[in-house]
């Protein structure tokens, strides 16, 4: 296989760490210019990093995703800097947990807002960018294992909901480019060690003895074990895929 990236442009929403930043380290290594979107006050600087380290154009981007004109705008701002974005990566995401009974009104919007809501606004800059500018492309979309099965012990409705959306999401968006050559798949991990699931277990500890019990594997993953998923759908190899949720959990939805 011959996984050629090489001058191609990749946007990255949640792009300052975790998932997002690890992604964009491995396209960037394949030759990719990247710009990360993130609420972080330090995406540039990690931008300039990732140029620095790999010698490809970077820039980084404060960008809050529900909001959709500034989003619409940072994808224009994009395109007139590095050129057409033809690869997409939406891992910006928030997880509350909780009793159900418990959830505020807020507290559920603010989830679907940031994990769904904000994943279709990106989307949508991306899938039209294309379109206007008649090229083809890649988006792939962090859904979660949640989005199919209930975790336990910890409660998130709002979260797993929001996940099984973005799966759907992602078929619905790529049934309706697919003529387009814009193909959309979702990838569902299971537990990866990024800040987010790190600030989880800080609050609760016995929850990582837990979860790992629970992995055939018998470890969580890295944010790098997501990464090479990443650029084997972003690129031409897997040009024949499209509307597939690809789930990547050290077997843990197996047993």
């Amino acid at each position: 296989m011959n996984i050629d990236l090489a001058g191609r442009i990749a946007v990255i929403t949640g792009g300052g760490r975790g998932i997002g930043l690890a992604v964009a380290r491995a396209l960037a290594a394949e030759g990719t210019d990247i710009a990360l979107f993130d609420l972080l006050d330090t995406v540039e600087q990690t931008a300039a990093q990732i140029a620095e380290d790999f010698g490809v154009r970077a820039l980084g981007h404060r960008l809050d995703v529900t909001d959709q004109d500034a989003t619409a705008a940072a994808f224009a701002h994009v395109t007139a800097q590095l050129g057409v974005p033809r690869v997409l990566l939406t891992a910006a995401g928030i997880e509350i947990n909780g009793d159900s009974i418990d959830v505020t009104a807020d507290q559920w919007r603010k989830v679907i807002d940031v994990n769904l809501t904000g994943t279709f606004f990106s989307a949508q800059a991306f899938g039209r960018t294309l379109l206007e500018a008649g090229e083809t492309g890649s988006a792939v979309l962090i859904s979660s294992m949640s989005g199919s099965i209930v975790n336990v012990p910890q409660w998130a409705a709002s979260y797993n909901s929001s996940k099984a959306a973005v799966a759907h999401l992602a078929k619905s968006l790529a049934v309706e480019w697919a003529a387009s050559g814009i193909r959309v798949n979702s990838i569902a991990p299971g537990y990866v060690l990024t800040d987010l699931t790190k600030q989880i277990i800080e609050r609760e500890p016995s929850l990582e003895a837990e979860w790992i019990s629970l992995i055939p594997q018998g470890r969580m993953a890295t944010p790098e074990d997501v990464a090479g998923l990443v650029v084997f759908l972003a690129s031409d190899v897997s040009s024949y895929m499209t509307a597939q949720q690809v789930t990547i959990d050290g077997g843990y939805t197996a047993v």
